[in-house]
């Protein structure tokens, strides 16, 4: 049976992340009678005697200490699932300064996330969105974290996941709408000074709230959002919207020549007339 086949029963996840003490009889010993020395300090929460073996040159193990931080057991579940379902958020914090991949996922796309939803474990999901893990990865059916702790009517959980999406919804809309600025290849047309400026002050001022507000709401969120897009929208309508030119006569500044589609082309015309753009 692969690692996660069990998923498809009725224990579904838990049958992978099953519980701690299943987790360390798996990892007791194995066929030289050793055990994985950061089993213990990762399941008791002992930081400090993880980073001893991080960043002591002298201590034996390390050498192999991300390989052992990296080992999987007998259903593919390294000692980072082992901290998720202890509740471990300040081992997933020490363990993230060493280069580990946080978005890794198993054979089935189950994150680290999904992990610590399925286990209810809140202040280690909000540790894990604090390091920037994905919060849009998808296992293989189709499930977000958020939906797994749905399932297992993890209600903190489901909430603090829906205002992590809300956050990452308006963070990305403030980046879409920077792009309007730093990629101009990517704009339907010129951009004005004045308008330029009212988005420039926008997403900063959008950055700022959000740095500001932490436990924002989701209808707090959705609301700067909202501003957000009632500023930069009439922008890309007008870059949209082709300018017209009205053509004049210097000395017969009433009576428009003709009316051209204005395209930001040179124009060859008679010095005595003179172009209004509107």
């Amino acid at each position: 049976m692969e690692p996660e086949e069990a998923l498809e029963s009725e224990s579904s996840e838990k049958s992978l992340f099953s519980s701690r003490h299943d987790y360390e009889e798996s990892q007791e010993a194995d066929e030289t009678g050793t055990e994985n020395p950061l089993l213990q300090p990762t399941l008791t929460g002992d930081v400090e005697g993880l980073q001893k073996i991080f960043e002591d040159p002298e201590n034996p193990h390390h050498e192999n200490a991300v390989q052992l931080l990296l080992e999987e057991d007998i259903v593919g579940r390294n000692l980072l699932y082992a901290a998720c379902m202890a509740g471990k958020s300040d081992v997933i914090r020490a363990l993230a300064k060493y280069g580990v991949n946080l978005n890794e996922k198993t054979a089935r796309g189950y994150t680290l996330l999904h992990c610590a939803a399925a286990w209810g474990r809140l202040e280690t999901l909000k540790a894990l969105v604090e390091l920037d893990v994905d919060i849009e990865a998808l296992n293989f059916r189709g499930e977000k974290a958020r939906d797994v702790a749905a399932r297992y009517s993890q209600a903190e959980c489901v909430h603090f996941l829906d205002r992590a999406d809300a956050r990452l919804i308006l963070k990305k809309f403030i980046t879409k709408s920077s792009l309007i600025i730093t990629d101009p290849e990517k704009t339907p047309g010129k951009l004005f000074k004045e308008d330029k400026n009212a988005i420039l002050n926008a997403c900063r001022m959008k950055n700022e709230w959000l740095e500001s507000h932490p436990e924002a709401s989701i209808s707090e969120l959705f609301v700067q959002k909202q501003q957000l897009e009632d500023i930069v929208s009439p922008i890309i309508a007008k870059m949209s919207t082709p300018h017209h030119a009205v053509i004049l006569e210097v000395n017969s500044p009433i009576k428009p020549l003709f009316d051209v589609m204005w395209n930001g082309d040179t124009l060859s015309l008679p010095s005595s007339t003179k172009i209004m753009s509107f």
